[in-house]
């Protein structure tokens, strides 16, 4: 099957990448001692990190990579324990503990970051971008970095951006080709005002839901649909419980790789170094699966009986501008860094 070459594609690149470079256990714990030339002091680290994706999804992939990649340069000293499908907790669960100190490092999406750094919401303003490209550019720029600022004042560190992707919408009801499709669908949102805010402005009726129990609710009714990026839709098999997939373009969403300062502030300076490498490293290569598998993973789903649509986006974004208006009326920053997003675009 062609997630098996997925897979095995993602698997391909890892052993690349170690050819080419040559190479907590307790929360940030050191263990042991050795010659201070040594990688780490002669100390070892066994590093906790949860996500709530299927370990099918293209984050875990490149996570698993990121580990290897870890172990490899550190000679052994450094372990990445990987805990997938909400193991741990949810999102806001995992967050919590982060803050706390209990957990060294998660995938921290952008809704649940927003509520820590509010100004990473702007990404997820309603057809603010065009294209991948486009993110890219600002997330790449001093403006990524002045988005996630406000994370230091929760205890923690953001080491790179990671992908979640521009996100579609999907549901059992109907096509989706026009904002009066959307009217009166019951849609599962993540817990992120900003999704809420744009499918309310469309005419649905979102409410949130735990990722972990969407495929029962969606296969049960409780809910019409849903949206999430193709990656997550594919990975998660939501063409057994939904018709139709509309190309929306809706939002976008990073997911990104967090540490607690409780656990960061304990490794040394090499081990912090070579997280940092990894982090973006791995998070190039998971923003590139995503990009490059969308056309091969829509072509699957259209296999498997979805019909997909392609709405007018520019319409959708005129039944969206409250959403804007709302946002600037909340926030004195959001207007000006809105300019800025767009003319770095």
């Amino acid at each position: 099957m062609k997630k098996k070459f997925l897979a095995l594609l993602m698997m391909a690149v890892l052993v690349f990448a170690l050819a080419a470079c040559g190479g907590g256990s307790d929360s940030g714990s050191a263990e042991g001692s050795g010659d201070s030339n040594e990688f780490a002091g002669g100390q070892t680290f066994t590093i906790k990190i949860g996500h709530s994706d299927t370990t099918t999804n293209l984050i875990n992939v490149s996570l698993e990579n990121f580990a290897a990649y870890v172990e490899e340069q550190s000679g052994g000293a450094v372990q990445v324990d990987i805990y997938a499908a909400e193991q741990l907790g949810s999102n806001a669960e995992m967050a919590e503990m982060i803050e706390m100190g209990s957990l060294d490092a998660m995938m921290m999406p952008q809704g649940q970051e927003a509520t820590l750094a509010p100004k990473i919401n702007t990404l997820g303003l309603p057809f603010l971008f065009d294209d991948y490209e486009s993110v890219y550019k600002v997330l790449d720029s001093d403006i990524g970095t002045e988005l996630v600022a406000d994370l230091a004042d929760h205890n923690m560190i953001q080491l790179a951006y990671w992908e979640n992707g521009l996100r579609q919408t999907t549901n059992s009801k109907r096509p989706l080709n026009s904002s009066a499709d959307f009217k009166g669908l019951k849609i599962r949102t993540p817990e992120d005002a900003m999704t809420m805010a744009i499918f309310n402005a469309l005419g649905a009726s979102p409410s949130p839901l735990a990722f972990s129990e969407l495929y029962l609710a969606l296969q049960q009714g409780t809910f019409d649909g849903q949206e999430n990026p193709v990656s997550n839709i594919y990975a998660n098999n939501f063409q057994d419980v939904q018709k139709y997939l509309a190309m929306t373009n809706h939002k976008y969403e990073c997911k990104n790789m967090i540490f607690s300062l409780t656990s960061w502030n304990k490794y040394p300076e090499d081990v912090q170094n070579l997280l940092l490498e990894a982090a973006k490293t791995y998070g190039d290569e998971h923003r590139k699966a995503i990009v490059d598998s969308q056309d091969q993973m829509l072509k699957e789903l259209e296999e498997a009986g979805m019909e997909v649509t392609y709405p007018d986006t520019e319409e959708l974004k005129a039944a969206t501008a409250s959403v804007y208006d709302d946002f600037y009326a909340q926030n004195d920053w959001a207007k000006d860094l809105v300019e800025r997003i767009q003319a770095a675009e």
